[in-house]
């Protein structure tokens, strides 16, 4: 038996409004990937999904079709903005199974979950609204064409970043892993993010994390939440890559007589090399505040050891390598000393931990968007690694969870014979898989109780 896994077909971006007339539908499509797909298809696919959109609108105008489901292929539907639709359309997984000499093809399309892709759809648009702006932003500092460049920058690198066969629950939530500290510990952060922001008025807004994860933040939740997905998922991999490449990190020296205390500072985003004026590195611009007035910043991340801090400066203000400098003579040291004493206190606490459990769990907390979890389909871990089967089975189990309200549980038995439990109560998720087979329900239930007695004491109750 051979089988495929799940992918893209097409990812499309048009306003009908652009094109109304017959012969100018080429017009409506701002971006379509494969960009190589023949302009025929293009405009005959495009005009299907318009006409889905229409029709499905007559049953219920004030909810947008959101799915259509075929044998071989799964589309889903998002209005981004009024006029402005987003399409994908993902290719059903299938396998060629030979009975009694023949070949036959078996979709798979229960794989192809639809909470999980319509989260990966909405996703894709808010991180473009972060990085490039609003498409109606665009559309009042550029025409039709500069719309088309911004979507086809965009879009034509973050797709092929994108995963689908590895989809999960977790790209149903995209959480925050917050970092608890101790007091003390996390009183000296805040001093100091109070003083980089004393210090350096162009600054609006700072993130400060430690090992991706979040430990102080000045933005607000739906901004920080896409600046965090970007930084774990697309900076940081990169970065690590890039600096396992260069070899070992040794300290420099900051940049001034005044400050010769040696550091572990890197610009993550900025000049590589603070001595050449001649390269300035890149820095993305960030839109945020985007609901309340959108806000352009420049983007500059800079890294000691394991801690990293974002800071979010004006578009306003000229970067320069003197500034540049000046940040990292101030970051430098004392980035480096916050990073060890975290790392010491994170080395007494995990001295503490207790020995790994046989079941696994993802917690979400939708106030604050705190996401927990020790499930991985694939870890360097291999005790965490959860098969992908029961992630998919927990994706299921979420939007069966959904339907009953904020207040509900759900035990059930998977066909391997392994336990998977889902609790809902006061806007916080809960979701354990429980490998002991020969477990009955009254073990289960016993299980998970402990669980939220060790774990979330006093943050999650359903009895």
């Amino acid at each position: 038996m051979s089988a495929n896994s799940i992918s893209i077909k097409n990812f499309f971006v048009y306003n009908s409004l652009l094109g109304p007339k017959e012969g100018e539908e080429q017009k409506k499509i701002l971006f379509f990937y494969p960009n190589d797909t023949n302009v025929d298809v293009q405009i005959r696919t495009v005009g299907l999904c318009e006409a889905i959109v229409k029709f499905t609108q007559t049953f219920n105008p004030s909810k947008p079709c959101e799915a259509m489901h075929t044998q071989k292929t799964k589309q889903f539907f998002l209005q981004a903005e009024e006029n402005y639709w987003m399409i994908l359309t993902v290719a059903v997984p299938y396998s060629v199974v030979v009975e009694d000499g023949q070949q036959r093809i078996e979709y798979h399309g229960d794989d192809v979950q639809d909470n999980v892709y319509l989260s990966i759809l909405r996703m894709s648009y808010l991180m473009f609204r972060f990085f490039q702006g609003t498409i109606h932003s665009i559309f009042t500092v550029s025409d039709v064409q500069g719309v088309r460049q911004r979507l086809n920058h965009f879009y034509s690198r973050y797709l092929l970043n994108l995963r689908l066969d590895k989809a999960d629950l977790s790209d149903v939530f995209n959480g925050i892993y917050f970092l608890p500290l101790d007091k003390l510990t996390f009183l000296k952060v805040q001093c100091f993010v109070n003083l980089v922001e004393a210090t350096f008025s162009q600054v609006k807004y700072i993130v400060f994390l430690y090992n991706e994860q979040l430990v102080w933040s000045g933005l607000e939740q739906e901004d920080m939440q896409l600046l965090y997905r970007y930084l774990v998922s697309s900076l940081f991999p990169s970065y690590m890559e890039s600096e396992l490449n260069l070899g070992p990190l040794y300290p420099t020296k900051a940049g001034t007589p005044s400050f010769s205390q040696a550091h572990y500072g890197r610009f993550v985003t900025g000049p590589k090399n603070l001595n050449d004026a001649s390269d300035m590195g890149k820095v993305p611009k960030a839109h945020v505040g985007v609901e309340a007035g959108e806000q352009h910043c420049h983007l500059i991340v800079y890294r000691a050891l394991s801690a990293s801090i974002c800071l979010l400066v004006n578009s306003s203000f000229q970067l320069n390598m003197e500034f540049y400098k000046k940040l990292d003579v101030f970051l430098g040291p004392q980035m480096t000393s916050l990073a060890s004493e975290i790392a010491d206190v994170n080395s007494k606490k995990s001295n503490n931990v207790s020995s790994e459990q046989q079941f696994k769990y993802m917690y979400f907390n939708h106030v604050n968007l705190a996401q927990k979890s020790t499930m991985k389909i694939s870890s360097k871990n291999s005790a965490n690694i959860v098969p992908l089967s029961v992630m998919r089975l927990l994706a299921d189990v979420n939007s069966d969870l959904r339907s009953v309200g904020n207040v509900g549980e759900i035990f059930m038995k998977s066909a391997s014979g392994n336990w998977v439990v889902a609790k809902a109560s006061d806007q916080r998720e809960l979701y354990v898989f429980i490998g002991e087979k020969n477990a009955n329900l009254l073990d289960v239930n016993d299980e998970v109780k402990k669980l939220c007695s060790t774990q979330f004491e006093n943050i999650f109750t359903v009895d």
